[in-house]
């Protein structure tokens, strides 16, 4: 697939990062979840009305039925946001997903998860602006991947970034020592180097910079982009395939060639 998808002039279709938050469903409870959900549109509408959310229900014990997602469903769009698919999780999950029509989308904003693993919360107030009464925000976590000590430079993660994760570098390069799993994302505003396996979905220059560069040392991705032009693999060429490759913009069209 080429970086930049057109049919005839219908549409422009292009791969970005975008902000999705997580609704970590604890309970099977549609009333309770919508509720709760009110009651975060309440304390920062700017934030939550009509945001894009995933439904995330690998904390439960068992996988609901398909009436018992869609009653979960309809709680959060009552409530006043829009679920846009399922995050990823088993194989049940995936099922599900499949038989209801909806797409598996990696966890995202995990800075806004509180630290106890609950339903989303509002991030801190930003200091640039003039502040407002409102409930003390929830501790928060660290995202998955956070900034090394010290360093005013590239972001830094070892180890592997597990599938259904999705780690982002704001304004920045962002370095990974480690895998990159199938069904895992990885996202920069600079460029991105990956001195293990790409396995899964890497996307360098996400708010634009086309001169950003992907760089990795065994290419297997399922889809690699900079800034919105992408290409997908069903099937990696052999001459890339465990190579060592850097990924570039030339124009419109993001090429990949071996690193010699």
């Amino acid at each position: 697939m080429n970086a930049k998808m057109e049919t005839s002039d219908a549409c422009d279709l292009r791969f970005g990062q975008v902000g999705i938050a997580c609704v970590r469903v604890k309970r099977v409870d549609a009333a309770a979840l919508c509720e709760e959900l009110e009651r975060r549109v309440r304390s920062a509408p700017q934030l939550f009305s009509r945001a894009a959310v995933v439904l995330d229900l690998s904390h439960l014990l068992n996988v609901p039925d398909d009436g018992t997602v869609d009653a979960l469903l309809e709680a959060v769009r009552s409530a006043g946001m829009l679920p846009v698919g399922l995050a990823y999780g088993t194989s049940a999950i995936e099922a599900l997903a499949q038989r209801m029509g909806l797409p598996l989308i990696a966890k995202f904003r995990a800075a806004y998860e509180p630290a106890d693993g609950g339903s989303i919360a509002p991030p801190a107030p930003s200091t640039t602006s003039a502040p407002t009464p409102a409930p003390a925000p929830a501790p928060v976590r660290e995202p998955v991947l956070s900034q090394p000590e010290g360093s005013v430079g590239a972001q830094r993660h070892d180890g592997t970034v597990r599938s259904g994760q999705q780690v982002y570098a704001r304004d920045r390069d962002l370095v990974v020592v480690g895998t990159i799993a199938n069904g895992a994302e990885v996202i920069a505003d600079g460029s991105i180097h990956v001195y293990g396996s790409l396995k899964g979905r890497a996307m360098a220059g996400a708010q634009g910079d086309a001169k950003a560069r992907i760089f990795i040392a065994d290419f297997r991705a399922e889809l690699v982009a900079i800034a919105g032009h992408y290409r997908v693999f069903e099937q990696i060429p052999k001459d890339l395939e465990g190579q060592s490759v850097q990924c570039w913009l030339e124009g419109e069209k993001l090429l990949i060639a071996p690193l010699k």
